[in-house]
Order: C-alpha cells, then structure tokens, then sequence
C-alpha cells in the first residue's frame, strides 16, 4: 500500500461511514481493484482507518455527547454487548470476509433490499413515530447490529433499519448509530491493533513506522469527509428517505457479481 491508496480508501471511509451502504465493503472492493486486498497492512487499514470518521462523531457531536443523561450511556452499553459478543466468537470467519469481495457484493445486493422493504413498512405504519429510544430498542438495534459482521451489509444500514422498524424517528434512528459506532469501532481497532502487533514475530521499525503514516493520513482523510458526510446525511434526511441508497446498493452488488462471473480477465477480483 502506498500514500495514494491509503488517501483514497481515507476518502471512501469517511464519504460511506456513515451512509446505510457499508463503508467497510466499499474499500473492500475498491482494495480489490487495487490490487492490495490480500496484503496484512490492507486488512488492519480497512478496520483502523474507521476511526478517523469516528473523531467526526466525536467533533460534530461534542456537546451532545458529553452533556447527556446516565440512561443515554446505559443504552448504549445494551447496544454493544451483543456485537461484542458474536464480534469475539467469529473473530477468524469475519477475517476471511474480508477477503471476499463476492460476499460484499451479494451483501450490497440484498441490504439494498431489505432497506427498500424497511422503509415500504415503515410509510405503512401510521402511528406516531417517536423521538426516543427504549432499552429494549437499544438491545434490538444493537442485536441487529450484529449483521454488519458480514462486509457489505453495513453497521449503519442495520443499525438504521432496526430503528425504523421499530417506529423510531429518522433522527433518532441516525443520530443513536452515529453514537453507536464509536464504542463498536472503538473496539474493533484495538483489536485489529492488537493482532497486527502480536502476530509480528519481530518489529522492523522501517515498515512499522510506514505503515503507521499511512494509517495516520487514511484517518485524517476519513476524519474530513467524515464530518462533511455527517451534514450532507442531516441535510438530507429532512427530505428525503433511505430508498436511494437501497436502489444504489442493489446496482452496485449487482455490478460487481457480474464482473466476478462474467468477466473473465477480473476472474481474480
């Protein structure tokens, strides 16, 4: 991987991060293209540079954060125990996920229409859509949650949809999985940190210390379009709904399962 890598898939991070289209498989497809899916820097970097689109939560929400009741806290503790447990358990199968830009694809394809079914169900729910969350809704979001493990199906888009289905404003709904993927996200760098370190039989400092720099530029490129795609996606919501990210979802799964079938000189991707 070199600096221009690192920035582009920086830049795909923070643009799709927080959009219901998976961040994480994006970069898995694009890493494909490029040619560095399989290398050990590549499957720390696309956990790790998350973390900068993170600090864009952390940024545009500050004051939110920080200045709220026990109960906020308390929920979104519910919320993590479910993908922290599955999240331990499937550790080695998530990894070979990550190398598998087909199961992204399909993952696309099928999120894309679970969304459009999710908000077709909740235009048909006529009653009040409330502006709070439960504990119990908190437990079920972070349940669903546990869906994202799969590349392609994205935290955002299960933890958004579980939301909606259970009659919770869009907000609500977005702003609860902003503040969800920094605990979930938190923990997922420490331990993909955790397993580069330890799975080095020794350190050469030359490529720990590259490797590092282009961890830092991807986090800082994230951390930018992070916030950029965090007001872009408020915007938005105030008019419109979610059905074009699923429409957009389903064209590009449907996209790159034809080229892994149909195209033989990709036969690799």
């Amino acid at each position: 991987m070199n600096y221009i890598q690192s920035i582009i898939l920086g830049f795909v991070e923070g643009l799709t991060e927080f959009f219901p289209i998976s961040s994480t498989g994006h970069m898995i497809l694009i890493a494909s293209i490029m040619g560095i899916l399989e290398k050990k820097i590549t499957n720390l970097f696309l956990i790790s540079v998350q973390l900068g689109a993170i600090f864009s939560v952390f940024f545009m929400y500050r004051k939110k954060l920080f200045y709220q009741k026990y109960d906020f806290y308390l929920k979104i503790f519910l919320a993590i125990i479910p993908i922290g447990i599955f999240g331990f358990m499937l550790n080695r199968i998530i990894y070979i996920f990550l190398e598998s830009p087909i199961i992204v694809s399909i993952s696309l394809l099928l999120g894309g229409v679970i969304i459009i079914k999710s908000e077709n169900l909740y235009k048909k729910n006529y009653f009040y859509k409330r502006n709070y969350i439960t504990y119990f809704n908190a437990f079920v979001i972070g349940l669903c949650q546990c869906f994202s493990l799969i590349p392609g199906f994205s935290r955002s888009a299960t933890t958004i949809i579980a939301g909606l289905l259970q009659n919770i404003n869009r907000k609500e709904t977005v702003e609860f999985s902003f503040f969800l993927s920094i605990p979930v996200i938190g923990m997922a760098t420490c331990k993909k940190l955790h397993d580069y370190f330890f799975q080095l039989n020794y350190i050469d400092f030359r490529i720990f210390f590259h490797d590092m720099k282009l961890l830092l530029v991807g986090n800082i490129i994230s951390f930018i379009t992070g916030v950029i795609s965090i007001k872009f996606f408020i915007k938005y919501l105030q008019k419109y709904n979610f059905k074009l990210f699923g429409y957009y979802r389903i064209i590009l799964g449907v996209f790159f399962i034809l080229i892994h079938y149909f195209v033989k000189p990709l036969r690799k991707f």
